[in-house]
């Protein structure tokens, strides 16, 4: 079968970092930083990588084979010349759409980007239309959406072994554009990818974040989203740790904890409630986030993810935010004239390179 060339743009700690944090996490199946999850995956060949920092671009360089001609300080001038067939793309926010945008229009076949999808809800609609236009296949670095334990949360609650879904209740700690990008875009991926109809939200500390329609801080924030087939989904600033979900349903509900340390079903359906673990194979999210981008490459079908859905969790973010500036009131979507826009003066995540 064929083999693609892939390229990173952008060489920061979630590509391939010094000391990496994530090691002892148990939660967390391997590969699954940028640089680990291309080299498992047999179908692509890593071939370049750019970055405004020369010893970041040394050092994830030095750790995938790419001789120094072929790590680039412009990420352009590596597109131009290598021609990659997919990228990853690990910038922030705010830098996130003219890379997305330029790769798009550039001839690269298939874009796997950090998340969030962009700062601005115009930034996100230019993505989606670069995207759509060019025929780019896209998915955002939302790893849960490929988690074979949430394909097995979600078998059940679509099969209809519980009836219907009817609430979602996310617990976690953590701000909207870093991580309850990760949760918006899982409670979406539950329901199917219904649209919602109207969020509200609350930011409890609200200190330093706005200047006029600027962001210049991610906050935290608790929220409510109404999907237009009845379901409701809260995002809640519980304090119950990193990530737990629940998925009720008419006679039970799924249960996960500790942000997948435990997995559990329960049915209510009129008798003794019953209790059991759910059984499923664990699987690197993130390589099957990329081999679903290559299936999209030899075929032409649509990844699971794509922009559109990217854009929709995006506009949720920005939804809550626009809720809590409007005194808590329920926001109706799609937003109209969103002109805020996540603008941190942020320095890239300082690391030791040891070159």
């Amino acid at each position: 079968m064929k083999t693609y060339t892939a390229a990173f743009v952008g060489c920061g700690h979630m590509t391939e970092p010094v000391v990496d944090d994530a090691e002892d996490d148990p939660t967390i199946i391997r590969p699954y930083r940028h640089g680990e999850t291309l080299r498992a995956c047999d179908r692509l060949r890593l071939v370049a990588c750019s970055s405004g920092r020369a010893e970041a671009r040394r050092w994830v360089g030095s750790r995938n084979g790419i001789p120094p001609e072929r790590q680039y300080a412009d990420y352009r001038e590596m597109i131009d010349r290598e021609r990659p067939d997919l990228v990853v793309i690990g910038s922030q926010p705010e830098q996130r759409t003219e890379r997305v945008i330029y790769a798009a229009e550039h001839g690269v076949g298939a874009i796997y980007a950090e998340k969030a999808l962009s700062a601005s809800m115009r930034e996100a609609d230019a993505v989606v239309e670069a995207v759509e236009r060019n025929g780019v296949a896209f998915n955002m670095n939302t790893q849960r959406r490929w988690d074979p334990g949430y394909d097995k949360v979600k078998e059940i609650v679509n099969g209809g072994e519980l009836g219907e879904l009817r609430t979602m209740v996310s617990h976690h700690s953590g701000s909207l554009f870093e991580v309850d990008s990760h949760f918006f875009d899982l409670l979406m991926w539950l329901n199917e990818d219904r649209p919602a109809l109207w969020v509200q939200g609350h930011i409890p500390d609200d200190g330093g974040v706005f200047d006029g329609d600027a962001m210049r801080a991610d906050p935290e924030a608790n929220a409510t989203i109404q999907f237009d087939n009845g379901v409701t989904a809260f995002s809640l600033l519980s304090g119950r740790g990193v990530f737990d979900l629940e998925a009720v349903c008419e006679r039970g509900m799924v249960s996960v904890v500790g942000n997948g340390a435990a997995w559990k079903l329960r049915r209510f359906d009129g008798g003794p409630e019953h209790r059991e673990p759910l059984s499923f194979e664990p699987a690197s999210s993130t390589v099957r986030l990329v081999e679903d981008l290559v299936h999209s490459l030899d075929t032409g079908e649509p990844p699971r993810g794509g922009a559109r859905v990217a854009r929709a969790s995006t506009e949720l973010l920005f939804g809550v935010v626009e809720s809590h500036l409007a005194g808590g009131s329920r926001i109706e979507l799609p937003l109209e004239d969103c002109r805020l826009r996540l603008d941190r003066d942020r320095p890239p995540k300082p690391q030791d390179f040891p070159l």
